[in-house]
């Protein structure tokens, strides 16, 4: 396949499914895609999961998983993106952009106030170009033998003009997504 979009138009969907073997039409095979088994975290599986496809081929995912969590001193639900990949030879054309507007659509329906993604320090820069903040407060999550401190960068964007910036302590009450 060549460096840029074929004459085909990426088509945003919603994936009834997205398993190893839609993750490694993607990415290719790899004991580890996302570059973030160095922080040994368990993760959970998304629940909600948005492809583009190029023609018959899934070339980005996104995935949506409902979290519980508290902000400050305040119980509510965000909604977690995660999973985000795009075809490593498609890269800079748009496709993150496309599956991830596709994702944070559905998740305006569902009601939460905001979305969160964690990411390694060298894409943040991308993140914040799609719009998304990072938060300068520790956050934590849940693993096997409690709530540890998220080592990857945590990032929000609002889902309603009403959601403001979280302020005071995050805490996900659950495996990250």
């Amino acid at each position: 396949m060549s460096d840029h979009l074929s004459p085909a138009s990426p088509t945003t969907v919603r994936l009834t499914r997205y398993t190893k073997t839609e993750q490694s039409e993607i990415l290719g095979a790899g004991e580890d895609p996302f570059g973030v088994a160095h922080t040994g975290l368990t993760w959970l599986p998304k629940e909600d999961h948005f492809g583009v496809r190029l023609g018959d081929r899934l070339v980005a995912h996104a995935g949506l998983l409902r979290l519980p969590v508290t902000i400050g001193d305040r119980e509510t639900e965000a909604m977690g993106v995660g999973g985000v990949a795009v075809s490593p030879h498609l890269r800079g054309q748009g496709l993150a952009r496309l599956v991830i507007t596709a994702a944070l659509a559905h998740a305006r329906t569902l009601g939460p106030r905001h979305a969160l993604l964690f990411c390694r320090a060298p894409l943040v820069p991308f993140y914040e170009g799609l719009g998304w903040q990072p938060l300068d407060q520790e956050v934590h999550v849940e693993q096997h033998e409690g709530p540890v401190l998220m080592p990857l960068r945590t990032m929000w964007t609002p889902l309603h003009d009403a959601a403001n910036r979280p302020t005071g302590a995050v805490r996900v009450h659950s495996f990250p997504m």
